[in-house]
């Protein structure tokens, strides 16, 4: 097999590993609209970080964490609804990306990879970034997950039981901003969230537990990949979606099987 093609499949199981886990949390806490939010505002991270010559992971991550901490802080303003608002953040940083792109070479741009995913494209650098930041992300959630669970099923009674709710949520919005980074190249900009949502989605059909939906939504994830990056190689059709594509089949085949019974209820 050639180096290209296993440096993508490594890339891309590393990336659906960690999706699929924090995925669970975006399914459960209904975020799947932020997610949206934060990926749109990767291409305007990929753009400064082109134009000021810096790596273009930190750049998305330093804009995801900017965007959230500007949510966050809007959202206590209370001046408008929170959908409201995501939609005006989310669209704004894209229409800013895609501005700030047009100061850019074309030849050190190609918009619709990032719009798109060029998942045949990643280097052996790219995969540093993922299986790196990956652990880091995992490691992190490990750390927060019963306090996350806590505030997922009741905030207010996890706030009564001591739990930094507010630490808490910042630590995953910025645990959802390092993934983007790592699957932009992967996906792509419009379709780094369904590679957290849909595993997850499918996987909830599955779980028993919150712990087993995580371990499920990771290993659906990679099978998506490797059934997408195989589809796209043998029909010439785009990487990313291809894999978007795969993972839509698969919830779509969960779907249509019998639910199992005596199923512990998920949050």
């Amino acid at each position: 097999m050639d180096d290209f093609l296993v440096r993508a499949l490594l890339g891309g199981l590393g990336v659906a590993a960690v999706a699929g886990a924090l995925g669970c949390f975006v399914v459960w806490r209904r975020m799947a609209y932020f997610g949206d939010a934060l990926a749109h505002s990767a291409l305007l991270g990929v753009a400064l970080g082109i134009l000021l010559n810096v790596e273009l992971s930190a750049g998305v991550i330093v804009v995801c964490v900017l965007l959230a901490l500007i949510l966050v802080a809007l959202q206590r303003l209370r001046l408008l609804a929170s959908d409201t608002l995501l939609g005006i953040l989310a669209h704004s940083a894209l229409a800013l990306g895609l501005v700030a792109a047009a100061f850019i070479a074309p030849m050190r741009f190609d918009l619709l990879s990032y719009l798109f995913g060029d998942i045949l494209a990643v280097t052996v650098t790219d995969l540093y970034w993922i299986y790196g930041g990956g652990m880091v992300v995992l490691a992190v959630l490990a750390a927060i997950w019963r306090p996350l669970l806590a505030i997922t099923v009741d905030e207010e009674l996890a706030q009564v039981d001591g739990v930094p709710v507010v630490a808490v949520r910042l630590a995953f919005m910025l645990l959802i901003a390092v993934v983007i980074a790592i699957a932009l190249k992967i996906v792509g900009v419009l379709l780094i969230t369904s590679l957290m949502i849909i595993p997850a989605a499918t996987a909830r059909r599955l779980a028993r537990t919150p712990e087993q939906m995580a371990v499920y939504a990771g290993l659906i994830g990679c099978l998506a990949v490797a059934g997408g990056l195989a589809g796209s190689l043998a029909w010439d059709t785009p990487s990313g979606p291809s894999v978007v594509v795969a993972a839509a089949l698969i919830f779509t085949l969960s779907a249509l099987a019998p639910r199992r019974r005596g199923r512990a209820p998920l949050p």
